[in-house]
């Protein structure tokens, strides 16, 4: 099949894009490689797109989801059998000082993405949602089942609005689409603004690391290869409508609409300070720890009941974290040891 991934040179779309390649589809990735972070990481990982396996079914764009001009015309030369959309303005924090860039990138980069999907008959939509949509939600493990009208950042904010966005178009248009809820994802060529490279750096070169919330925090730690292959199980998998949904007592997981929501997580959170001691051995080194405060917009724990995604596609993430860690490990000390 031929495939959008948007944010093709980001972390997930990177490894999707890989994947999909492997697997023989076709791949037209467009990312705007944007100053966030390191763009070099960014450019690194279309040159390792360029180097593998089925890599001349790939194409690379540089645009801007927010460009309707540009994203039109990507879709007027292309006809794509599934879109996976995954560029976005990312990061929790960087939202509180930074909102314009959430509403710019995520709100109208993705009415870009819905029109043009709508106009070309693409056959399913799958999206990155995220975790951070439970915002000040306290139960636990954390269902699609669950209310999630009360987000703690404007990241998290325009996450569930582009699950509103969707379910509208799946409404209106019978547009098939599905939402993930990535769970903190971690891994190889993972973004250099999360935990794990902070950490990670901070270990190697003897610096203090920050430990928010004195490290009273849990996450659902979920490697990239569940991740991508969560992605791929679901994305295989045209929503329908759900003929026993009820206008009484809705399920806001599903609809009269083909409109479906999933988690993707690892079903098994870890202590902030459990995922330090697992880096400390991976690297043979410990941390120096700076307790900290919990930041705005951040939440003390996170925990994915993936039983709706094992359900339907008979996949549960299950890469343990000393795996993932050290996997990660591996690439960190051989990516970064000329770069630092």
């Amino acid at each position: 099949m031929k495939f959008l991934v948007t944010g093709a040179a980001g972390f997930i779309g990177y490894h999707l894009s890989k994947a999909l390649l492997a697997r023989g589809d076709t791949v037209v990735g467009i990312d705007n490689i944007n100053a966030y972070y390191d763009i070099n990481l960014k450019l690194d990982r279309l040159k390792e797109l360029n180097n593998t396996a089925g890599h001349q079914n790939f194409t690379f764009l540089k645009l801007d989801l927010s460009n309707q001009a540009d994203i039109d015309q990507l879709f007027s030369n292309h006809t794509f059998d599934r879109v996976c959309h995954l560029g976005a303005q990312a990061g929790v924090r960087y939202s509180i000082d930074n909102p314009r860039a959430y509403i710019n990138s995520n709100i109208v980069g993705f009415m870009n993405i819905l029109e043009n999907c709508r106009q070309h008959n693409v056959a399913h939509l799958a999206y990155a949602s995220s975790s951070s949509v439970y915002g000040a939600n306290k139960v636990q493990p954390f269902s699609e089942q669950h209310n999630v009208d009360h987000p703690v950042s404007l990241y998290a904010a325009t996450k569930k609005s582009n699950e509103l966005m969707a379910h509208t178009y799946s409404s209106l248009y019978q547009l098939p689409t599905t939402g993930l809820r990535f769970f903190t994802v971690y891994g190889p060529w993972g973004r250099p603004d999360m935990a794990p490279i902070l950490f990670a750096e901070g270990i190697c070169k003897g610096k203090a690391i920050k430990v928010f919330n004195h490290g009273d925090m849990s996450r659902d730690f979920t490697y990239i290869d569940d991740i991508v292959e969560g992605i791929i199980r679901v994305t295989d998998r045209i929503p329908t409508p759900n003929t026993k949904w009820s206008s009484s007592n809705p399920d806001p997981s599903s609809s009269y609409a083909p409109y479906k929501i999933y988690n993707i997580g690892n079903n098994e959170p870890v202590r902030l300070l459990d995922f330090i001691e697992t880096m400390e051995k991976a690297f043979n080194k410990k941390a120096i720890k700076n307790m900290m405060p919990i930041q705005p917009g951040d939440v003390p724990s996170t925990y994915a009941d993936v039983s709706a995604l094992i359900a339907d596609t008979g996949f549960q993430p299950t890469t343990s974290l000393t795996t993932g860690i050290t996997e990660f490990a591996s690439w960190y000390a051989n990516y970064y040891k000329d770069k630092q």
